[in-house]
């Protein structure tokens, strides 16, 4: 197919698709990878035969010398609009659906290899070769698991247009533009000009976090005679204050908190629900509802974990983990101390170790908020995590924002993993001048 035989729609975001590459250094940035891994998706992405994933349109907008909200905007109406006509042509439906399943096959995959990397980690020399690999890997793998989550989400979004009770969820204005697992569908180079959680902070700069899901889950979903009744629940609050739950080995489990009225009746709800939606083939709207359930106050997730795993759906609460740690690392905290409290410390510990995986400034960040709001513990907790899992070098690079203060909490967690890692986290920081001697 060629653009001028396409409906308007995909013709126009095709020609838009090719101003904006033309814009862009075709040796450098997320075009360049793109046109590596998957040369003939780009192209058909430009002659309008595929729509790339909004995550790729996404990522080669932030490649930009300018870029503002107008850009974004315009490009997010173009592919929509594109998406949905292209739905619409012969075959629409069955090629969503091969996606999804491929999409649902990739995020199963990406979700199982960082749970062995995790293994893998802790019994690799700190700072050698094969722990840097495994730690790059593990950061891609993240990002892979992401990308799968976001299309799979609006790929069964997508399908709700066909459904026979009217338009679905494809119309909802709080969800995301659409995307397509299509073209350029492994878009991550394994060695690419930044790492990816390096890009996502330079994406979020200055920029409010908005909750995933949709304000559809706060009360009942309007889906007709089918609607499926969800609790209404608090969203998360202030980093709450708490007793100490430990980074190192010898430091005390906190006392368990009392468990917060409703919450174990708003969890058997929740896993209700989640079970209504899969019958019903809704894979996108029960992962909104467990984004719901992860932006929770921390309190309330030790019930939801209980429930959820006497339902027998682990891989939901799995999930859900991995949606907690991709919040702001002061919730992350809360969460993984009432995790700890209630008896979860396995999970409270892949939790701040899944979480670990974000920029050293950030995390850094975090530990001096926490340590400035009164609650050391939590503080030393994520930084324990971090020092375990990263390498030196990053370690390091987590002093920058802060010797003074950082430097003694990094040797005291570094100091608590072995003293093999107390070695490497002294040379590590003597060589980026913040110790003497």
């Amino acid at each position: 197919m060629t653009v001028h035989q396409l409906p308007a729609e995909i013709g126009m975001f095709a020609r838009y698709f090719g101003q904006l590459v033309e814009r862009l250094d075709p040796a450098g940035g997320w075009y360049a990878i793109f046109q590596r891994r998957d040369p003939e998706g780009v192209r058909a992405c430009l002659d309008g035969s595929e729509i790339p994933p909004w995550d790729v349109v996404e990522s080669l907008l932030h490649d930009l010398p300018v870029s503002d909200a107008a850009e974004s905007a315009r490009a997010a109406a173009l592919h929509a609009a594109a998406a949905a006509a292209h739905d619409r042509l012969p075959g629409g439906r069955e090629r969503l659906e091969e996606r999804a399943e491929f999409m649902r096959g990739e995020r199963l995959r990406a979700q199982s290899r960082a749970e062995e990397l995790l293994r893998l980690l802790p019994g690799c020399a700190q700072g050698s070769a094969e722990a840097e690999r495994l730690t790059h890997e593990l950061a891609w793998t993240r990002d892979d698991h992401t990308r799968a989550v976001r299309r799979l989400a609006e790929l069964d979004a997508r399908l709700g247009a066909f459904a026979p009770n009217g338009p679905g969820p494809a119309h909802d204005p709080e969800r995301r533009p659409v995307e397509s697992a299509g073209a350029v569908s492994r878009s991550e180079e394994r060695q690419p000009p930044r790492a990816p959680q390096a890009e996502g902070k330079r994406r979020g700069a200055g920029k409010k976090r908005r909750a995933r899901g949709g304000a559809r889950f706060a009360g009942m979903e309007d889906a007709g005679e089918e609607a499926v009744a969800v609790p209404l629940l608090p969203v998360a609050e202030d980093v709450p204050r708490g007793a100490r739950y430990g980074g190192a080995a010898t430091e005390a489990v906190p006392e368990a908190p009392p468990v917060p009225e409703g919450a174990y009746r708003a969890a058997r709800d929740t896993v209700a629900a989640l079970g209504r939606l899969r019958a019903e083939g809704r894979g996108g709207d029960a992962h909104a509802l467990i984004c719901e359930a992860a932006a929770r106050p921390a309190a309330w997730l030790p019930a939801l974990a209980d429930e959820l795993n006497r339902s027998g759906a682990a891989a939901d609460w799995a999930t859900l983990l991995w949606e907690v740690a991709s919040q702001p690392a002061l919730r992350l905290a809360a969460a993984a101390e009432a995790l700890v409290a209630a008896g979860r410390r396995d999970d409270g510990g892949q939790l701040l170790r899944q979480g670990s995986f974000r920029s050293a400034d950030e995390i850094a960040d975090a530990v001096l908020t926490l340590e400035e709001a009164g609650t050391p513990d939590r503080a030393r907790a994520l930084l324990a995590a971090f020092v375990q899992v990263r390498s030196a070098a990053d370690t390091a690079a987590c002093a920058v924002l802060d010797p003074a203060r950082l430097v003694p909490m990094l040797l005291d967690a570094a100091r608590d993993v072995s003293p093999a890692r107390e070695r490497d986290v002294v040379h590590a920081l003597r060589v980026a001048g913040h110790l003497r001697g």
